[in-house]
């Protein structure tokens, strides 16, 4: 698709108000990431995505911790070493991530070489976990990213997406991660 097309693609209605992203990432093939302004703050960014499954593209969705967290417990299982680097990984770009603060920003950090062509060697090498769970690394790398900045950007002493890489890395029990991903914040 162009990136005309992936725009339109991308574009919802909710409540009767139109939704046109303003960046759109197309990852691996089999994810379309949409990022729009929100309604949080007045920075806010709200993701969204579109999965290919089976040839065909899902309806546009809300990631939510939960998902991307049991996606981190299938591959904890499947590579426990590897899985933890990758873990230590974002959690390293928590720390050093920070809140968009005014539109340069917004427009800066949200551009790809900043999101995703920064971390490319950190994608390669954390490749092989790709094939384990349900996720791609590049995906779960660039939702990362996108949710530290939404959370930070909304809340600059937010805490919950690292308290769930901790308790990931930590390997916390099930119902300690399934209880901080499920927290109704959005």
């Amino acid at each position: 698709m162009t990136a005309v097309e992936l725009t339109e693609y991308m574009t919802f209605k909710s409540r009767g108000v139109q939704f046109v992203p303003i960046k759109v990432f197309e990852i691996n093939g089999s994810f379309q990431v949409a990022i729009y302004k929100g309604t949080l703050s007045e920075f806010d960014i709200l993701v969204k995505y579109r999965q290919k499954i089976d040839g065909v593209w899902s309806r546009i969705r809300t990631p939510k911790h939960i998902h991307w967290a049991v996606d981190i417990l299938i591959k904890l299982n499947e590579d426990k070493v590897k899985t933890e680097e990758f873990l230590d990984f974002l959690l390293n770009i928590w720390h050093n991530t920070y809140p968009i603060k005014n539109e340069m920003q917004r427009t800066e950090m949200l551009r790809t070489e900043f999101l995703l062509q920064d971390s490319q060697d950190m994608i390669d090498h954390y490749e092989e976990l790709s094939n384990k769970g349900e996720y791609s690394i590049k995906f779960l790398i660039l939702l990362a990213k996108l949710l530290m900045i939404q959370e930070k950007t909304n809340m600059e002493k937010a805490f919950m997406f690292k308290n769930l890489l901790e308790a990931l890395r930590q390997k916390g029990d099930i119902f300690s991660v399934v209880s901080i991903a499920s927290h109704n914040g959005r």
